[in-house]
């Protein structure tokens, strides 16, 4: 049962394991259930195989130059998913045992994260419209070069991120799904709109985490959110780089393409911070110390202020060649 009376992480964290453990048939698909990568493209054992990925790659002709750049970039940041399972090993009071139940999350959780760069990057690769060897050099840099996620060993902040982070993953996939079905590339909304719907599903989990906190530690938890907001929350694969470019410099090409898409903007940032705040319902939280209040109030009016910025921004010009595609 958890109590009102923890007053450390670890404490906290071990009595929520049994409410985890009770809901991991929930919070994960079995592997039975799930879905794979092969599901949905060409299968090469059968004669139609060529005939099918001709018409996979008609399809990829009619994706623009944006829209491939940014399923690239997603894909790359899918991809360096070693460096994600690894920062969650690194943080504290969740991997005492191998079996307890913060451990099978987090290995349950990569399985079926594991699936979306495979499938992406075979889709890819079958399309004909990518420089596979310059996004695999992408892929190890990404991989290589590390991120910090300004999190440091605390699971509080860790879950503001992941919450944030998936839910912003899911808007990403599921709009480049969208715009991929309206050029006619039904094959690629698909593979998009499934893994959209795990994205979503990780994201509802981890602000479950958050929520359950907030019932049993609220002050240090409006304090971990309150620093993550203010440190800014930043994309897995903010470091991204091509051959022979700095660190970081591509990312922002990158996020030029999905702000003119509208794939994932600067108003969606907000957006989602409005989610959050609605969610783990900020304004009715109570018995908040008195850092904990001025952090909660800095919350509340982060939106309004990050909503002027965002008004103020131009969308950025189509000047960047990417070096994936050719």
């Amino acid at each position: 049962m958890i109590t009102a009376n923890m007053t450390s992480r670890g404490e906290v964290l071990q009595h929520m394991e049994g409410f985890l453990k009770d809901n991991l048939g929930t919070f994960l698909k079995s592997v039975e259930s799930s879905w794979q990568p092969s599901d949905y493209l060409p299968d090469s054992r059968l004669d139609t195989f060529f005939d099918e990925v001709k018409l996979l790659r008609e399809r990829a002709k009619e994706l623009s130059y944006d829209l491939l750049a940014v399923l690239i970039g997603d894909t790359i940041t899918e991809e360096a998913l070693p460096n994600y399972e690894a920062w969650f090993h690194q943080l504290d009071d969740l991997n005492r045992d191998p079996d307890n139940g913060w451990a099978q999350w987090i290995r349950g959780w990569t399985a079926e994260e594991n699936r979306h760069g495979d499938l992406l990057n075979r889709y890819l690769y079958l399309s004909g419209r990518v420089n596979m060897r310059e996004f695999e050099v992408s892929t190890q840099y990404l991989i290589a070069d590390g991120f910090d996620l300004g999190t440091a060993h605390d699971p509080y902040r860790a879950f503001v991120y992941t919450s944030y982070q998936e839910t912003a993953t899911n808007l990403s996939h599921r709009r480049v799904g969208q715009l991929a079905r309206k050029v006619g590339d039904d094959g690629l909304s698909k593979i998009c709109g499934m893994i959209a719907g795990d994205e979503n599903r990780h994201a509802r989990v981890y602000k479950t985490f958050v929520e359950k906190i907030f019932e049993v530690d609220p002050s240090e938890m409006m304090l971990a959110f309150e620093d993550m907001m203010r440190k800014k929350i930043v994309m897995p694969a903010h470091y991204m780089r091509e051959m022979g470019v700095e660190m970081g410099k591509t990312f922002g090409h990158f996020t030029d393409a999905a702000q003119r898409l509208g794939v994932y903007t600067s108003h969606d940032y907000t957006d989602i911070l409005d989610t959050l705040i609605a969610d783990w319902k900020i304004d009715q939280i109570t018995g908040l110390t008195g850092a904990a209040e001025n952090a909660r109030e800095y919350i509340m009016a982060l939106p309004n202020r990050l909503r002027r910025v965002a008004d103020r921004m131009s969308v950025p010009k189509l000047e960047y060649k990417f070096k994936w595609i050719e």
